[in-house]
C-alpha cells in the first residue's frame, strides 16, 4: 500500500472520528414530547380504531358471539347477528357501547361486550436515510427506536450511529429529537417509545463516506503510481 494512500486513510479516519464526537446536529435536544392525542393513542384508551386494525371482540358468558375481526378499509368489521358495525374513528369504549346496544336490542339483556385492539396496523411509522431497507413499517405492538432501525435492515455502511433523528408532532408543530444508538445499545441513553406517523432519520457519516471512497480508489491509485 503506497504512502499516500495511508495518508489519505488516516486523514479519513481523523474525519470520521471529529464528526462522532461532535455529531452533525449536536444541539438538537435528545427527548420527545408527547405526541397529539390521536397519534399518541397507541394502547391507550383514547386510541382511534382505524383501517386493518385486528380486534378482538368477546361477549360475557357467550363464547359463540366472539370473534377476531379485522377492521377493512371501509373502517367496518362485521360480527354475528349484528352484522356491520362501523370501528373506525371511534374509540374502543365507544365500540364496545355501540355493540352492546346493538345486541341488547333484539338477542341479549344488559350484554357485557369487550373489545380489545390486537394490532395498531393504522399506526405506523417512517424510516429513511442511511439504512438497507427504509420504508413505512406498520406498529403491531409497542415499538422503539432500535426496533424500528432493525425493520428497516439496520444501518448501512455510511450511516451515523450518532446522529439519529426522530421527528414527530406535538402540539399542532412538527418537532425532533436527536439519539445516539450506541448509548442507548450501551445502556446509557433511554430507547425512546415511537408512536403512530413518527419519522425516523438516520443521517449519514461524512467520514465514512470519504473513507468507503478512498477504498473504491485504491485500486486507482496503484495503477496510477505504477505508470507514473
Amino acid at each position: 500500500m503506497s504512502i499516500l494512500f495511508r495518508l489519505s486513510v488516516c486523514a479519513a479516519l481523523l474525519l470520521l472520528a471529529a464528526c462522532a464526537s461532535h455529531g452533525a446536529a449536536g444541539g438538537a435536544p435528545s427527548m420527545l414530547p408527547p405526541a397529539d392525542p390521536v397519534a399518541d393513542a397507541v394502547g391507550r384508551p383514547e386510541y382511534r380504531i382505524g383501517p386493518s386494525d385486528l380486534l378482538a371482540v368477546t361477549v360475557f358468558q357467550i363464547e359463540d358471539l366472539g370473534r377476531e375481526v379485522r377492521v377493512n378499509n371501509a373502517g367496518e368489521v362485521s360480527l354475528p347477528l349484528v352484522g356491520t358495525v362501523t370501528a373506525a374513528g371511534r374509540t374502543v369504549d365507544e365500540l364496545e357501547r355501540d355493540i352492546a346496544a346493538r345486541y341488547n336490542q333484539k338477542y341479549l339483556q344488559d350484554p357485557q361486550v369487550t373489545v380489545f385492539v390486537k394490532e395498531f396496523a393504522s399506526q405506523r411509522v417512517t424510516v429513511g436515510g442511511a439504512v438497507d431497507k427504509p420504508g413505512i413499517f406498520p406498529i403491531t405492538s409497542r415499538m422503539t427506536l432500535l426496533q424500528a432501525i432493525a425493520m428497516a435492515g439496520g444501518f448501512d455502511d455510511v450511516a451515523s450511529h450518532d446522529n439519529v433523528f426522530v421527528f414527530r408532532t406535538s402540539g399542532g408543530q412538527r418537532v425532533f429529537a436527536r439519539f445516539d444508538v450506541k448509548q442507548i445499545q450501551a445502556g446509557l441513553q433511554a430507547d425512546p417509545e415511537l408512536t403512530g406517523e413518527d419519522v425516523v432519520v438516520v443521517d449519514t457519516s461524512t467520514g465514512k463516506i470519504t473513507l468507503q471512497n478512498l477504498i473504491k480508489l485504491a485500486p486507482f491509485v496503484a495503477v496510477w503510481r505504477a505508470y507514473r
